[in-house]
């Protein structure tokens, strides 16, 4: 019987404590244990379960026949227990009716291939039968489930993308796009410069597909337009999931880390808070970063908490290569590490381990025997500090003096004209917020779409490559006006088409950097003259590329041991107005991005070099629902450590006693300490 309750007044993004749970796929078991199951989670503590997004051929066995039972009966034993619901709309994987009957909704991909039934997401999301489809199976789980206590959320989709489709109707959709944008082909041929090879367009109609093009504007249009597709379809379920959700039910979903598959600025605005899928080395690889610039990304997407709603259990990997079960404390440290970045639940994929298909190795909470085991037990521990200070954690506002500015077009354009093997504008990014993350600097993400620089004192551009004069110019008003900027190579070279500006790099950059270049070179290594930054012989170099900077008012930091290189400064400082920007013209090692930030930081008064820890020691802060300073101590290594309190008096809230300045705060290995202050 489906319990149905009045709706509640509430805010949906707004939480009374942290939940923590799991996936949950009873549809999978071997065999009957849901009882069981919900014993076992609520002895571990378990306060919320994922549902139903993976379902749709049980929803709907048979097209237009739908069954709700075996669903109403998981739901209502999980309400019994006390247990929280999120449900999918389960249209992520197509059933095998729907694809029998319309083949024409398989992905078709630039490389001339078609998907075919199998796996999932493996179909064009513009598709009008497949759309037809979606909204009809999401509308009836509304009617049904819209009411049911336990629910508290919705999941629209499950890491949406475009699946590489190259369809017809989706390129049809493409011209139409760029008619609303563009108007004429007078116009793209003008911006794109399509009469290079002859590619002029006189008419719509001439508008070659997307296989052979080898113009980086189309590219690159093309890439953007696939993100707004992904963005307007996670829009329309949204939009129909809230006619029929409580005022106190939230609409979320689960985004990867791949920051290319869809503009999340976008997708998020229609949705109370986005959540996050995020796997991370553990072991050996458990070094907190992969975690926390994932956080940090999705925080600041809505300036606000977002969800985790998948990350490891115990190993993860589509077979056996990847079985690397966390050491005893590092699954309680990385769900800590989640709630220092912001996040207000965190939700293992899954609750247990497969015993057939592609995700057989993915294993979950409890193991392939079904049973309690090292990680249950670990689970169990935190849970239950949740019951306890899980209030206290719950809706922590960060605020951060620093950002990194991170450009999408940026990331489609290197990767059309690279500069080396993989992808540097991403390694760019990685290792700026690596260099934060390890100096203990807490960053948001600002994107280049809707970039508001507002409130930061110090902004990390990665090779800003594709980028409109507006834009630029906003980075040039913040370092006139008191704003410090480290910046990375390729900055400024091409306009917001893709197209490389007429002018002497860095265009409308050049006053701000304080140089001008015309020259550039791939290089695999070079040293940099009597090791600038102390870094140690292997790691002082410039690598892959660099630029002939010439200093009009820029003031060297670095120069080339080379006898040709030399006569161009490595990497520079101009003061411009009130601020500074630093402009490394070549790629540098990870100890000297981490160099040049501590010196920067230190300087413009973000941390007391004196008095500074470094990883594997991290700190995160942020204020409560109380008004109250919660503090993160996070040891990311196997060594027990002592550090230093320097903060005001607090209560450690693990055991309740007192901290004052010059106390001392014991870490065992892979530990954490959390003051309220």
């Amino acid at each position: 019987m489906l319990i149905v309750a009045a709706c509640a007044a509430a805010q949906p993004s707004k939480f009374n404590t942290v939940l923590y749970g799991v996936a949950y796929y009873h549809e999978y078991m071997p065999y009957e244990r849901l009882e069981k199951d919900i014993q076992l989670m609520q002895q571990a503590g378990i306060s919320v379960v994922r549902l139903g997004e993976s379902t749709w051929s049980l929803f709907e066995p048979q097209e237009g026949h739908f069954e709700f039972a075996w669903m109403d009966r998981i739901i209502d034993a999980m309400h019994k227990a006390g247990i929280k619901v999120i449900l999918g709309t389960p249209t992520y994987s197509i059933p095998a009716w729907m694809a029998l009957k319309h083949p024409e909704i398989f992905v078709e991909r630039l490389n001339g291939t078609k998907s075919s039934y199998g796996i999932r997401q493996n179909f064009d999301i513009t598709s009008p039968v497949y759309l037809f489809y979606s909204e009809r199976i999401i509308r009836k789980l509304m009617e049904h489930y819209a009411k049911h206590p336990a629910i508290i959320g919705y999941q629209v989709d499950n890491e949406t993308g475009t699946y590489g489709a190259a369809n017809y109707d989706y390129h049809r959709g493409f011209i139409d796009y760029l008619k609303d944008k563009y108007v004429t082909t007078d116009t793209l041929n003008k911006l794109w410069g399509l009469n290079y090879w002859g590619m002029t367009l006189n008419d719509w109609d001439e508008f070659p597909p997307r296989q052979n093009a080898t113009n980086p504007s189309y590219k690159l249009e093309w890439d953007m337009y696939g993100q707004k597709v992904v963005a307007d379809y996670l829009t329309w379920q949204a939009e129909i999931v809230s006619e029929y959700k409580r005022p106190d039910q939230f609409i979320t979903h689960c985004f990867m880390p791949s920051l290319t598959t869809l503009d999340q600025l976008a997708a998020s605005r229609r949705l109370d808070m986005p959540s996050l899928n995020i796997y991370h080395g553990s072991q050996n690889d458990a070094r907190g970063e992969d975690v926390m610039w994932a956080d940090d990304f999705y925080r600041s997407l809505k300036k606000n908490n977002h969800l985790v709603t998948e990350t490891n259990a115990q190993t993860i990997g589509w077979d056996a290569r990847g079985q690397t079960p966390p050491f005893d404390g590092q699954g309680r440290l990385f769900v800590y590490s989640h709630l220092a970045g912001g996040a207000n639940m965190v939700e293992y994929w899954h609750w247990h381990s497969l015993h057939y298909g592609q995700e057989t190795y993915w294993k979950g909470v409890l193991g392939h025997d079904l049973e309690p085991n090292r990680f249950y037990n670990e689970v169990s521990q935190v849970a239950h500090e949740l019951q306890k200070i899980g209030p206290k954690l719950v809706n922590l506002k960060i605020k951060n003096r620093a950002a990194i500015l991170y450009s999408r077009a940026s990331d489609f354009g290197i990767s059309y004209m690279p500069i080396k093997d993989g992808n540097a504008y991403m390694e760019v990014v990685r290792q700026m917020h690596r260099a934060a993350f390890r100096n203990n600097i807490g960053v948001d993400f600002v994107l280049a779409e809707n970039a508001d620089f507002t409130g930061y004192d110090l902004l990390f551009v990665p090779p800003l490559y594709v980028a409109s004069d507006a834009l630029l110019r906003k980075i040039s008003d913040f370092v006139k006006n008191g704003g410090h900027v480290i910046m990375s190579v390729k900055s400024g070279f091409c306009d917001e088409n893709s197209v490389v500006r007429h002018i002497k790099a860095p265009g409308p950059l050049r006053e701000a950097c304080g140089f001008y270049y015309q020259e550039f070179s791939i290089a695999s290594s070079v040293p940099l003259k009597d090791d600038p930054f102390k870094v140690g012989l292997d790691k002082n170099a410039a690598r892959t590329w660099i630029e002939f900077l010439i200093p009009e008012t820029a003031k060297p930091l670095a120069a080339y041991d080379d006898p040709f290189f030399g006569k161009y400064p490595a990497i520079t400082e101009n003061k411009y107005g009130k601020g500074s920007l630093i402009y490394e013209g070549c790629l540098v090692s990870d100890e000297i991005q981490s160099a040049l930030v501590l010196r920067k930081a230190a300087e413009i008064g973000l941390i007391d070099s004196e008095k500074h820890f470094i990883y594997p020691v991290v700190i995160r802060q942020g204020t409560n629902d109380l008004g109250k300073t919660i503090r993160y101590f996070l040891n990311y290594s196997g060594k027990d450590l002592s550090i230093g309190y320097d903060y005001p008096k607090g209560t450690n809230l693990f055991t309740n006693a007192s901290l004052k300045r010059g106390d001392a705060i014991s870490l065992k290995p892979w530990d954490v300490v959390i003051v309220e202050e």
